[in-house]
Formats: C-alpha cells, sequence, structure tokens
C-alpha cells in the first residue's frame, strides 16, 4: 500500500467508530469493501477507423485519480480535477454561448482552454428523470449524420439541428454516465471536497479506463486488428419471408416487396445506447406488422413475395445493409431464397415514435424518385383511406430536401440508383427527435400510439402492394389490424430495464443475458457465420430471429422430432430452444446474416483490411470502424490524504524523524496536529 493509502487507513483507525469496525473486518476484501465505493456508470469507450481514433480512454497505463468537483461556469481549476458535470449546467452553458450545443461548451473548452483542459483528467456526468423536459435538446452525433455515405452531394444540409459533433472527437481522459443513484453519491462527495476547506483528507475518483490500444500505442483500425488489440464493430441482421420461401419449388420466382428497419443505437456512452425514437420505434412497429400479417390468410397467393429486414451495424457506416447487399451479390448462404434482381420497391420504417399526440400522429414519406415510387405512395394513400381515421396522416415529404434522410435505403439507392424506395418517417426536413444519438433518447421520448398508427398504415400498405392492383375487398383490409397490446409490450420489453429483456415475451423465445437493453452494435465475436454460434449473437438479435421465424412460420409435420437436431426437412428450422432446450420445428425461411465491414476479412482468428473494391459503391467512403479492447472497467470512490499534507508528513519525517545518533525514526504526527519529536 502506498504513503497516501496508509495514511487513509490511518485516519481511519484514529477514528474509534470506525477502529470497532476495522475490528471486525474477517478480510483484505472486507477492508476494501469498507474503503471503496463501486459507482455505477456508463463509459465512453475507444473507438477506431482508418485514420486515427474517436472517444474516450486513460491517456496511458495507469489509472487515473483526482479529487471529484462540481464544474461552475466560471471556475479555475487549482489542481487536476474530476469534473461532476450536470445537464442542466449545459443547459446554462449553451444559453451563454451561441453555436454550441448543450454540452458542448464544457468540451469547447476542454478542446480549446488549455490552462482549463490540463486540470481536467476526468468527467462525471450526472443522470436524472426527466431531463428532456427540461432540455432543448442534446445530439452527440453530426448536423448531417453519414453525410460521406448519401447518394447525394449536400453535407451542408442539417437534418440533425441539436447536433454538436462530440461522438466524433477523440478524449484521453476518461468519462462516465452516472446512474441515477451514483449521481446522489458523488454530489454528496462532491460537496464534502468543498467543504474540507481546511481538511487533511479528500475523496477522489479512481478510473479505470485503460484501453489496450492506447496501452499497445495502435491509434488506427488497421494496426489494432494485426496487433489483435481491437475487433470490428458489426454483429447480426436478421431477415424472414412471409410466407416461407421454399426454394425447391418448381414455381416461378415472385418479386419481392422488401421492408426494413434498423436494429442498433448509438450514444456517446457505449452501454447507454437506448434509441428509442432513432432507430427501434421502428424496429417494434415492424415486428407488429409481421405479426398483423401472418395472421391473414392467403398470402402465398399475391402476386408478391413480402420480405423482412432488420439490420444491425447501421450508425457505424450501413455496415448491416450494406453486407447484406453483398451477401445477394455473392449468392451466399446467409441470403439463399434470395435474388438481388427481383426486389421491386423497399419500403424502410425509419424514426415513426414521436407523433404529437394520439389524436394527431403525421408521417412523412420520403422517395427516390417520384415516378419510380408512385405505387409504393399510392399504397400508402389507399392503406390511410380504408383506416377512415383522422388522426393519422401520411404527407410527401419537402421537394426542397436534398434527397433522403440518413436511412438504409441510401444504401441500396448507392448499389442502384433505380431503386424504387420509400422511407416512412416522423419527420419532415428536420428531426423531431432532439435526442438523435444520444443516451437520452430513451422511452419518455416515445408515443406507442404513434408506432401502433405507422403499423397500422404499413401493414395494409404491404397487402396492397403484394396484390399488384387488384381489387381488394374491404373485408380483406379492414381484417389487418395491429395489435396495440404487443406493441405496448415490446416497448417495455425492448426500451426499458422493468421489465425488460426479462420480461414474458421475450422469454418465449429466448433465455437473455441481462435485464436492460442496450442497442448498441457491439464487436463482431468469432468467425462471422450465417448459422452463427449463439453466445456470440446479441440479445436482441436472437429475439428478432425467433420472432420473425416463428410469426412467418408454417407448421411442420416433423412435430415428433427432437429439436433442433432433428429439424433436417426442407425449409425446416427450430424456434424458442432457448427456453427448454428442446423448441419447435416449423418451416420457415429466416436467417442470421453477418453485419460487418465490407472491407474486412476474417482468416484464421484475425481479421484483414482489404483494399478498395470499385464495385463497392460505399467501400471507398468505410471508415473500418473497429472498438478497442480492455481487461476492466471501473470507477470508484474513496477518501485519501489530501497530497498536501503527505508532503508536510514527509518533511517532518525527513527532518524531525531521526534521533540524534541517526537512529530508528521517534517523530510522530497527528492528524490535524503538527509533528512531535
Amino acid at each position: 500500500m502506498d504513503l497516501i493509502g496508509l495514511l487513509s487507513l490511518f485516519v481511519l483507525i484514529k477514528d474509534e467508530s470506525i477502529s470497532d469496525q476495522v475490528n471486525s473486518f474477517q478480510s483484505v476484501p472486507d477492508l476494501e469493501k469498507s474503503m471503496y465505493i463501486a459507482i455505477d456508470g456508463y463509459p465512453c469507450v475507444r473507438l477506431l477507423n482508418l485514420s486515427g481514433e474517436i472517444g474516450c480512454s486513460n491517456p496511458g497505463r495507469a489509472n487515473i485519480v483526482a479529487p471529484v468537483a462540481r464544474f461552475k461556469i466560471a471556475n479555475k481549476l487549482a489542481e487536476p480535477s474530476a469534473l461532476l458535470v450536470s445537464m442542466d449546467q449545459f443547459e446554462d452553458l449553451f444559453e451563454r454561448h451561441v453555436n454550441f450545443s448543450l454540452c458542448s461548451v464544457l468540451f469547447f473548452r476542454l478542446l480549446n482552454d488549455a490552462d482549463f483542459s490540463m486540470h481536467v483528467v476526468g468527467v462525471l456526468v450526472e443522470s436524472g428523470s426527466q431531463l428532456q423536459n427540461s432540455l432543448k435538446g442534446f445530439s452527440p452525433d453530426r448536423k448531417f449524420p453519414q453525410a460521406e455515405f448519401a447518394p447525394y452531394k449536400s453535407g451542408n444540409f442539417e437534418w440533425n439541428p441539436t447536433g454538436s459533433g462530440l461522438m466524433w472527437k477523440a478524449y484521453n481522459f476518461p468519462v462516465f454516465l452516472l446512474s441515477n443513484s451514483s449521481t446522489l453519491a458523488l454530489q454528496e462527495v462532491a460537496l464534502r471536497n468543498e467543504k474540507r476547506t481546511k481538511s487533511y483528507t479528500v475523496d477522489v475518483a479512481d478510473f479505470d479506463l485503460v484501453m489496450q490500444t492506447t496501452k499497445s500505442g495502435t491509434r488506427d483500425s488497421e494496426s489494432c486488428l494485426r496487433e489483435q488489440t481491437c475487433l470490428p464493430l458489426g454483429g447480426y441482421s436478421v431477415w424472414s419471408a412471409l410466407p416461407p420461401i421454399i426454394t425447391s419449388s418448381s414455381k416461378k420466382e415472385k418479386p419481392t416487396i422488401l421492408t426494413v428497419a434498423s436494429m442498433d443505437a448509438t450514444s456517446f456512452f457505449r452501454d447507454k445506447s437506448v434509441g428509442a425514437d432513432s432507430p427501434i420505434s421502428g424496429l417494434i412497429s415492424l415486428l407488429a406488422v409481421v405479426d398483423s400479417l401472418s395472421r391473414v390468410d392467403g398470402l402465398g397467393d399475391l402476386d408478391k413475395q413480402l420480405v423482412f429486414a432488420v439490420f444491425t451495424g447501421e450508425a457505424w457506416g450501413y455496415l448491416g445493409s450494406r453486407r447484406f447487399l453483398l451477401e445477394l451479390d455473392q449468392h451466399s448462404d446467409a441470403v439463399s431464397g434470395l435474388d438481388l434482381a427481383l426486389i421491386e420497391k423497399v419500403l424502410e420504417i425509419g424514426s415513426v415514435g414521436k407523433g404529437s399526440s394520439p389524436d394527431d400522429n403525421t408521417f412523412f414519406a420520403h422517395s427516390t424518385r417520384e415516378s419510380a415510387t408512385s405505387g409504393t405512395l399510392n399504397a400508402l394513400k389507399d392503406a390511410l383511406g380504408s383506416l377512415k381515421t383522422q388522426s393519422i396522416k401520411i404527407s410527401r415529404a419537402s421537394k426542397s430536401n436534398p434527397g433522403l434522410p440518413p436511412s438504409s435505403l441510401m444504401t441500396f439507392l448507392k448499389k442502384n440508383p433505380e431503386t424504387s424506395g420509400v422511407v416512412l418517417e416522423d419527420f419532415d426536413a428536420v428531426f423531431t427527435n432532439k435526442f438523435y444519438h444520444s443516451h437520452l433518447d430513451d422511452l419518455s421520448n416515445i408515443n406507442s400510439s404513434a408506432i401502433v398508427a405507422a403499423a397500422s398504415v404499413v401493414a395494409r400498405s404491404l397487402y396492397i402492394l403484394a396484390s399488384d392492383k387488384k381489387e381488394i375487398s374491404n373485408s380483406v383490409l379492414n381484417s389487418i389490424n395491429i395489435n396495440a397490446s404487443l406493441v405496448e409490450e415490446l416497448v417495455g420489453c425492448l426500451l426499458s430495464c422493468e421489465p425488460g429483456l426479462t420480461c414474458e415475451l421475450v422469454n418465449r423465445y429466448i433465455a437473455p443475458s441481462t435485464s436492460c437493453p442496450n442497442n448498441y452494435v457491439g464487436v463482431v465475436l468469432g468467425e462471422p457465420s450465417s448459422q452463427p454460434y449463439l453466445g456470440n449473437v446479441g440479445d436482441v438479435s436472437r429475439f428478432v430471429w425467433n420472432f420473425l421465424a416463428d410469426k412467418t412460420a408454417i407448421p411442420s409435420k416433423n412435430v415428433s422430432s427432437a429439436c433442433p437436431k432433428g429439424c433436417s426437412g426442407n425449409g425446416e428450422m427450430c424456434v424458442k430452444a432457448e427456453t427448454d432446450g428442446k423448441g419447435v420445428c416449423v418451416i420457415s425461411t429466416t436467417r442470421y446474416v453477418p453485419a460487418y465491414s465490407t472491407r474486412l476479412k476474417y482468416d484464421t482468428d484475425t481479421w484483414e483490411v482489404l483494399p478498395h473494391n470499385s464495385s463497392d459503391t460505399m467501400g471507398e467512403a468505410d471508415p473500418v470502424w473497429t472498438e478497442s479492447n480492455w481487461d476492466t472497467i471501473r470507477l470508484r470512490v474513496y477518501t485519501v490524504q489530501d497530497s498536501r499534507y503527505d508532503h508536510l508528513i514527509l518533511l517532518c519525517w525527513l527532518n524531525d524523524g531521526f534521533d540524534s545518533k541517526g537512529a530508528t525514526p521517534v517523530a510522530y504526527c497527528n492528524v490535524g496536529m503538527r509533528c512531535n519529536a
């Protein structure tokens, strides 16, 4: 134990009430538990690309330890400190500085005020309830997210006006978002430090956010992949056909109507990426649509094939949709049964959770070209008419928009400019989500009735499109209804911790690894495969796969066989196997598709960055995102002797601590008293 640690323990033992407690310690862990307060939080971590790095990390190989101090607008830091920052302070700062978003003023000072920044060695961000009501907006993404992938040149357009771009910068100090309970604890710690002006102790924060890429000096994706100090961002997308596609069938293949949504979100803080409106409201809407259409008879008799795809990695260079199109080009097993040439129309369900009220849900149809998308737009109009409601409105997006908003459809349009595609969103020219790609885009940021409304229009639109202009009776359309209770259940499962992924619906299909959903894409573990080891697949991807496989399935005659080994018939697969170890054999066309950069190749436990391929239209802009490895991430608080008093003790020890013959030390120091010989 170092000098500070010894003195801290000395202070504890000098207190008689604590001395009794110390005597009751049975082990070193008991002692450590009494000395250290573990802090719950969500870290900002180090990410890398081909040109450098972003995010947060300790600056070296060691922990960062510093006194906790509250951030004040005009404060001058006298010593290296861990700043405690509230969102309300960000709001105040924003009011004083034009052209900066809520929290960017603090980071602006960190980046531009050398005297201030040299004393900031860590940042602790407070949480709170209903912060959205007191803030005008907070988005750490750019004003035009992923503009480099847009199929048009208008990078100055601001889809996301509240965007600050904070998450795209590199910070060589740790940053943690505190939980609600830890926020209260740190506020008390900071207050104690403020009151201890004449004390010889101080409460410090101990940050363990040491990144392997920082330790090894691998500062970009290519070098860290080569040295195996990082892993590629990615996961598993899922697609499913309704009804199933029987590949051995002699029937002529039908044109495909492809409906897509995204399942991954991001934020400044890795493990607090909920993405309620953007994009999970669209995912929930898609799942509700599939549930609704699965109850309609005669889908196999329609002229078009319905296919649903849920992509992951879209927030990081459209990893899922780009890999999906590459797999289609390569005719891989992951997309067996699909033909890119037969995809006739693409309908994307984007952010649809921001209805103004249950009685006013307006959505905007953003399309590629009016002539190519008139069929989809007419289907949306006819579907809306069949609902006979005044509470739902569908409008065409403004013609003054430069093109599509940030969406997976951009990938399809880059691949084929003639793609007929429409994105349904809850905004026209500017995001209505003021908390886009931030930890504040949570359950309180959406209206479930808006998700039901969007799903109601999409479900009937898809039936109209699949019928290919045939007369459809009102009775058929009126039978296509969204289960609002299912939507509410999905919202509770996918967007909150209570019940979270331990909800009854999710537990019918999978055994989740955690309760609180986090929709950050994560990293690719092991070898990518269309039949992956399920331990390498995230909870939400596994749930989506099982849900879609179940809803789009037709019963198997093989009901008595053991599942999954007995599901060997044509098109058979095993669903719900995680819940009881048995599962059910069904006939379904539902597949996992690996989602990772198209410029990466996996070979014998290593990743290789491939040169840009001219046929990969988005490959040149692909940053090839990776995430640094780490051993542990930990944040804790404890009390230490003030460094100024340590120096005093050392001086006393050196000057007065030896007798006249240079023998053993005889000086002693009591806390709060002068040294005595």
